[in-house]
């Protein structure tokens, strides 16, 4: 990064330490496990500046350094209080203070207790490379073609014609909606195609092709043609290392990429690394897209506008706002159910809403047909500090704007001046990928002188050999072992619970999942009980529905007896009440 760069980035450091500060003394333990990985992240950035010279530089650095301390004590204070022990802070970091600002308070704890010894188990059961865990896809001669785009530039499209022609194949989604929006659109097609996401599966007989999420895969087939979409998720913390297995493990002759500019440098090195044979195809947008001059008026809102902001708090507001003047307004934001998003774009597609009033969630998922994208903000809090977006999230959201056939121009809007500043990132470069993210696989259960979560603590701080990969943030996984230690579960059965995706953060999940794993281990249960819902305000349908997935997840992962019909019908019943709450807003 260049000195100016890194001037600017220090005074942005600067300017956020209060506001951080409060954040983190109003918050509950649970929500300090993301500061914590913020905080951590924030001090290797000033790690990198400090040869630079720039003033207050000590004292702002001291200020971080204090408040990590703060959150890394009260962590330690919880943990301490649910195991009954008393880890000192300081005996904890004595010595290892770099693991600890790259690894994380957890990692370092868990650490302590691993003899050294182990460290030659390790090496025999995880290879230095990690495309060698993989010898299968090795062992096949691959061809992957990469398509790389800025959105809206017809490269998945592309991609979906050739799978088309396979005789038998799979798309890899980040999304269920777009895994569902792919398995119709084959199955009309009369493509025989199954649905697999971590919330139903859809097995039709005869199938020839899958859609699934990414974290579905089963790399034990094989296929003809596959498609991993929006690749430059391999560089995400939490669920990068989905696409990093896809990529390395993809037992498959053809196989598609597709995704943004960016990821080209860290997908070019793997490749080539794997020897696999491998052309770039780079698309540019048809449709141009035009950024007006003009501030937005709240009152010229027109037919196919798509309101932007960044909190579902500000997305209800917006949407009342609206309604209340007899607008009607479609809305989407990141915990709405699937079902919910789908029921709220076909009102926006046919036209019986006039607006779209959604998150930035839009930027990733089914393409529609909107004439105008307005930016009310251009910060966000991205669960660890609030800033300004990225030139890759505008124009993720702004390539929304336009729709070949219906409107063949895409127009950008904003508020309170800010045209520079999005006409800027327009033209901006994306900031390059240079790391594949990696996680752990089930290979860590062949060692057998330790627990799961030393292991994990072990596997986290092994540094890679190879530049151009990086492990996973493993913190959640630790706090859910630390969660599930009283029950004394057998390891295999930590690890499979590892697999069920939830939020952690919100302590109505993690009450449900504490609670299923004791109506199955503890009691011994032969099925576990169905959620219930016992008020029917929107933030508790929506945890609701996130409980039934749970259900749904435990008894897959579990292979307990459940009636599908059921959660298939609570699933429409709760996102009806969705539904009909946005539609009466």
């Amino acid at each position: 990064m260049k000195k100016n760069a890194l001037q600017r980035e220090f005074k942005k450091l600067k300017s956020q330490i209060n506001h951080i500060k409060e954040i983190a003394y109003n918050s509950k333990v649970g929500a300090l496990i993301e500061q914590e990985s913020a905080l951590r992240k924030k001090l290797r950035l000033l790690k990198d500046m400090e040869n630079e010279g720039f003033k207050d530089f000590s004292s702002v650095k001291e200020e971080y350094e204090e408040l990590l301390e703060y959150v890394s004590k009260k962590l330690l204070d919880d943990y301490n209080r649910k195991n009954n022990t008393d880890f000192d802070f300081y005996e904890v970091v004595r010595g290892n203070y770099n693991s600890f600002i790259n690894s994380g308070f957890m990692s370092v704890l868990t650490k302590m207790h691993i003899p050294k010894l182990i460290s030659k188990e390790f090496q025999e059961n995880f290879p230095k490379n990690p495309k060698d865990e993989y010898i299968l896809a090795r062992n096949i001669k691959r061809k992957v073609i990469v398509h790389l785009g800025e959105t809206n530039t017809g490269k998945t499209y592309n991609a979906v014609e050739r799978l088309k022609l396979a005789k038998n194949g799979v798309y890899l989604s980040p999304l269920r909606i777009l895994a569902l929006e792919n398995y119709e659109k084959l199955n009309n097609q009369n493509i025989v195609c199954n649905l697999l996401t971590g919330e139903e599966e859809i097995i039709k007989e005869g199938a020839t092709h899958t859609s699934c999420t990414i974290e579905k895969l089963d790399i034990k087939k094989e296929y003809d043609i596959a498609i991993i979409d929006e690749i430059q998720m391999i560089d995400d913390s939490q669920r990068g290392a989905a696409w990093t297995r896809a990529l390395l493990g993809l037992r498959c002759k053809e196989i598609h990429l597709c995704g943004a500019l960016n990821a080209k440098e860290v997908v070019e090195r793997i490749l080539s690394d794997c020897q696999d044979e491998f052309e770039f195809k780079e698309y540019k947008r048809s449709i141009p897209l035009v950024v007006e001059d003009k501030n937005f008026d709240h009152k010229e809102v027109e037919a196919g506008d798509a309101i932007v902001v960044f909190s579902k708090k500000k997305v209800l507001q917006i949407a009342e706002q609206y309604s209340s003047e007899g607008i009607k307004v479609s809305i989407i934001y990141g915990d709405l159910p699937p079902e919910v998003r789908r029921k709220q774009y076909d009102m926006f597609i046919n036209k019986e809403n006039k607006v779209l009033v959604t998150t930035d969630a839009i930027g990733m998922g089914v393409n529609l047909p909107i004439k105008r994208i307005i930016f009310l903000d251009i910060q966000k809090f991205d669960g660890e500090e609030v800033r300004n977006l990225t030139s890759q999230e505008v124009k993720q959201v702004a390539g929304r704007a336009g729709r070949k056939g219906i409107y063949e121009v895409g127009y950008v809007a904003t508020v309170r001046g800010n045209q520079r500043f999005i006409k800027d990132k327009l033209s901006e470069k994306d900031r390059v990928i240079k790391e594949a993210v990696i996680g752990p696989s089930d290979t860590i259960l062949n060692i057998k002188s330790l627990p799961l979560n030393e292991k994990l603590a072990l596997w986290a701080t092994r540094e890679e050999s190879l530049d151009y990969y990086r492990k996973m943030d493993i913190n959640e996984y630790l706090i859910i072992l630390e969660s599930i230690k009283r029950f004394k579960l057998k390891e295999e059965t930590q690890w499979e619970l590892l697999k069920i995706p939830f939020d952690i953060s919100k302590d109505e999940l993690m009450n449900c999942f504490l609670g299923y794993i004791e109506e199955l281990f503890i009691l011994k249960n032969k099925v576990i009980s169905r959620p219930q819902c016992f008020k029917g305000n929107l933030d508790e349908l929506e945890i609701y529905y996130q409980r039934i997935n749970m259900y749904y997840s435990f008894c897959k992962v579990f292979k307990l007896e459940f009636d599908f019909k059921w959660i298939y019908e609570e699933r429409i019943k709760v996102s009806n009440e969705i539904n009909e709450i946005l539609v009466r807003l």
